[in-house]
């Protein structure tokens, strides 16, 4: 049986890409709206969710700044680079490729079809 949850854990930097794509966002409302478009099927742990926030940061696909909150706690902001948006544009064009392989290699009637999906990038 497939492990869903594990399967999206390896597009955890992907999925938040995909977020910050949309405006700069903090951990908590990131979170939630990944929870919410999954149905509530999909919830990253904090440790998940700020390891993968640091990881993107360090490696330039995001940068982080304090918001001036007037009412509440201060919250830390997150917003995509140019880089960060390359990298996920990239990341699209590869989970395309991902998808059709997958869709081929389990599809009832791929298993009497030849022929190859091509993984590399053009």
């Amino acid at each position: 049986m497939l492990n869903f949850s594990e399967i999206l854990r390896g597009l955890t930097d992907t999925i938040i890409l995909a977020q910050l794509a949309e405006g700069d966002s903090y951990g908590y409302q990131i979170n939630k709206a990944i929870s919410e478009c999954s149905g509530k099927s999909f919830e990253l742990k904090e440790a998940t969710l700020y390891t993968s926030f640091r990881r993107l940061e360090e490696n330039g696909l995001i940068l982080s700044y304090w918001g001036d909150e007037n009412l509440g706690a201060r919250r830390r902001y997150y917003s995509i680079t140019d880089s960060g948006r390359n990298v996920f544009k990239e990341n699209q064009g590869d989970w395309q490729r991902i998808e059709t392989l997958v869709e081929k290699l389990i599809r009832t009637s791929g298993a009497s079809q030849t022929g190859s999906v091509n993984l590399q990038k053009d």
